[in-house]
């Protein structure tokens, strides 16, 4: 679990130092920094991950790289949807809503279209990996 922490730690520092840009295995992927308040411990989480953007809106996926559960970062949005999100330089409030149905099912189809790894989450584990709206406020 440290380990994941580290990693983390190191991303966050990497985007912030450099306009949300980083290197290694995530160069070029459409990275944002989701801060969540803790469903239980009400402390801030920062999870830098990949994004889809349409128009205003931006989606994430909450695919813990397909494993059987649903990341923290998942469950801390669904229990306080208001987040800090950071793309680029730019800083905001959003709403995070979960989406449902055939939206979630497209929305999911084009990342894994982008991204192959997203097919590969998908069917490496039997949750359907949920698709999380991020809306300004």
């Amino acid at each position: 679990m440290s380990e994941m922490i580290d990693f983390n730690t190191q991303i966050i520092e990497e985007f912030r130092a450099n306009g949300g840009k980083i290197g290694g295995q995530f160069e070029g992927a459409p990275m944002l920094l989701l801060t969540t308040v803790g469903a239980k411990s009400e402390l801030t989480r920062v999870n830098p991950m990949m994004y889809l953007a349409e128009g205003e809106r931006l989606f994430v996926f909450a695919s813990k790289a397909g494993a059987p559960t649903n990341p923290d970062w998942f469950h801390n949005a669904v229990a306080n949807p208001v987040v800090a999100v950071e793309v680029g330089s730019d800083r905001f409030d959003a709403v995070a809503t979960v989406l449902e149905g055939g939206e979630r099912d497209r929305v999911y189809a084009e990342q894994a279209k982008r991204f192959p790894g997203f097919g590969e989450y998908q069917q490496a584990t039997d949750r359907v990996i949920p698709v999380v709206a991020l809306d300004r406020r």
